[in-house]
């Protein structure tokens, strides 16, 4: 087998390394363009930014914490149970409330409610919470994070297509307008 002028074994293999080389750089690049790209699509998605129900407010009497579940609002039929998202509801008085995410502020291990003690007590690393969620003790360096509440209609809800950060303040939360 002859081979074309020009066209050496050398220049073959480089040329599929080349293109092997692309191919490998296209793959990878991917989920970076996308990832930068990520907070022009972000809003985008249907249901991230999402009022859920927790249930009526009678289920949260005055004075206790009590465990409630939400279906998280993007969530997928083969997601199956891992979709269930707990949270800690605090009803303080009237119709304030403090909804707080289940995961420590440390290393996100589940946090229990302790009613005798009045603490909110990580069971991974002894982080402890004060009632409101404030931190008593412990490796973490700040509270536990809280949802954005508000009442429709005697439904106590939370916006909970994102993850709860430190950077939302309480007080703003509380304020927020009702959606039409």
């Amino acid at each position: 087998m002859s081979v074309p002028e020009g066209l050496s074994r050398r220049r073959i293999l480089l040329k599929i390394g080349m293109a092997f080389n692309g191919v490998v750089g296209v793959v990878l690049g991917i989920p970076i363009v996308r990832y930068i790209l990520s907070p022009i699509t972000k809003g985008r998605t249907p249901g991230y930014d999402s009022w859920i129900s927790l249930g009526s407010i009678d289920q949260f009497p005055s004075g206790e914490t009590r465990l409630a579940t939400y279906r998280h609002p993007t969530a997928h039929a083969l997601d199956g149970e891992t979709a269930d998202i707990a949270c800690w509801v605090r009803h303080t008085e009237g119709e304030h409330f403090q909804v707080f995410a289940i995961n420590c502020a440390h290393l996100g291990c589940p946090v229990r409610w302790f009613p005798q003690s009045g603490l909110f007590m990580c069971p991974c690393h002894g982080g402890a919470y004060y009632a409101d969620g404030s931190r008593a003790s412990g490796p973490p360096e700040r509270g536990l994070f809280e949802y954005p509440f508000r009442i429709l209609d005697g439904t106590l809800t939370i916006e909970a297509g994102a993850t709860p950060t430190p950077g939302a303040s309480a007080m703003n939360i509380v304020k927020r307008p009702p959606c039409a």
